[in-house]
C-alpha cells in the first residue's frame, strides 16, 4: 500500500488574499479663486475648475460603517477649498504643488493626477490649464 503524500495547507486568516487599487474622482469642481500673474489677474478672484483622479491602494475591503476605511472625497474637496480660500497663486503649477502636499499627507495615497483651468481669462477658448500627475516614490532615503 503506498503512503499518502498530501500535505494540509492552513490559511492564516489574518493575511489577505488581494490588494485592492482604488480611485477617487472629483470632476468639475469649480472655485472662485486668487489667481493670475498678470496685474488684472490681482485684482479679482476669477473661475477655475479643478479635476482630480486620486489612486490608492488597501489590503481590505472597504467597510460599510467605517468612513476612515476610505479615501473621502467630500475631505479632499474640503482641502482643496481650505488651500485656495485666503492664498494668491501667481501660477497653476505652484497650486498644484499646494494641492499634491495636502493631499499627499495622506499615507494611503499612491498617485494624483490633477487637471486645473482657468475658464474665463482668454475670449477664444473655453479654458486654459495644467494637467499634472505625481505619484509617490517607493524609494527610501
Amino acid at each position: 500500500m503506498k503512503k499518502n503524500n498530501l500535505k494540509v495547507l492552513r490559511i492564516d486568516k489574518n493575511k489577505t488574499l488581494f490588494n485592492y487599487e482604488k480611485k477617487v474622482l472629483i470632476k468639475d469642481l469649480i472655485l472662485n479663486i486668487k489667481l493670475g500673474y498678470y496685474d488684472f489677474e490681482k485684482e479679482k478672484p476669477q473661475k477655475v475648475k479643478f479635476g482630480v483622479e486620486v489612486n490608492y491602494k488597501d489590503k481590505k475591503p472597504t467597510n460599510d460603517k467605517d468612513l476612515k476605511s476610505i479615501v473621502n472625497y467630500s475631505k479632499l474637496v474640503k482641502l482643496i477649498k481650505k488651500l485656495v480660500k485666503n492664498k494668491h497663486y501667481n501660477f497653476l503649477e505652484t497650486l498644484a504643488e499646494d494641492v499634491f502636499d495636502e493631499l499627499f499627507k495622506d499615507r494611503r495615497i499612491d498617485k494624483i493626477s490633477l487637471q486645473i483651468e482657468k475658464l474665463e481669462i482668454m475670449k477664444d477658448c473655453s479654458s486654459v490649464g495644467i494637467q499634472i500627475s505625481k505619484k509617490r516614490s517607493n524609494d527610501k532615503f
